[in-house]
């Protein structure tokens, strides 16, 4: 049976990694707004709907170390350029699983809100889910093969005080259906990154997530 992005990425989730054999894995897009690239260890996974021959022979041509060929550069811009897609980083990708009972600070749910993030969030994921906190946004929705993802923002006058760790720790408490809930952090962004691991969340690869315009 042939793998979906989906398959690999649950599997992911509880412990368990393509095999670290240096190969690519070219699978289906899970929909039309998401294509891009996970890079395990020694084990890359593109997904899209172009041709795998493509991809492969695209990656041969590069002269670079074959384990980071599908995160270099040159293979990306040839990658946008063949989808017309767009992408704006490459990102940590990271996965914590749930956890039982209410979150560990007071959030109050928002039905509407204008926040840029949330805004950005419903433009890459489905059935988004935003809660405040003093200080502090948290956002879940459903993203790439329809995984639970959230993503935080904290006000930079409550910076320090360990919000952005709460935060992330409120996300594995409201994670519908006791699944796993996925987050992506620029590997720049050393708050967020630190943040999200001391909320329990596990580096598993890098993500390059290309946008349709």
């Amino acid at each position: 049976m042939r793998q979906t992005l989906a398959s690999i990425l649950n599997a992911a989730a509880h412990g368990h990694f393509p095999p670290p054999d240096g190969g690519t894995t070219v699978v289906p897009q899970p929909s039309y707004r998401d294509a891009g690239v996970i890079s395990f260890t020694a084990h890359s996974v593109v997904f899209t709907d172009e041709d795998p021959q493509w991809v492969r022979a695209t990656l041969a041509s590069l002269d670079c170390d074959e384990l980071a060929a599908t995160m270099n550069p040159r293979f990306l811009a040839a990658f946008l350029t063949r989808t017309g897609r767009s992408t704006d980083t490459i990102d940590l990708l990271t996965v914590a699983s749930a956890l039982p009972g209410d979150p560990p600070l007071e959030l109050r749910e928002l039905a509407d809100p204008d926040h840029p993030r949330v805004s950005r969030a419903r433009k890459r994921r489905d059935d988004v889910q935003v809660w405040a906190a003093d200080g502090g946004v948290l956002i879940l929705g459903r993203g790439v093969a329809g995984r639970w993802e959230t993503a935080i923002e904290v006000d930079e006058d409550v910076r320090h005080r360990g919000l952005g760790r709460a935060l992330a720790t409120a996300a594995r408490h409201l994670v519908p259906d006791g699944g796993p809930v996925w987050s992506q952090q620029a590997a720049g962004n050393a708050r967020s990154v630190r943040a999200f691991q001391a909320a329990g969340f596990r580096p598993v690869g890098a993500e390059a997530l290309c946008t349709a315009a």
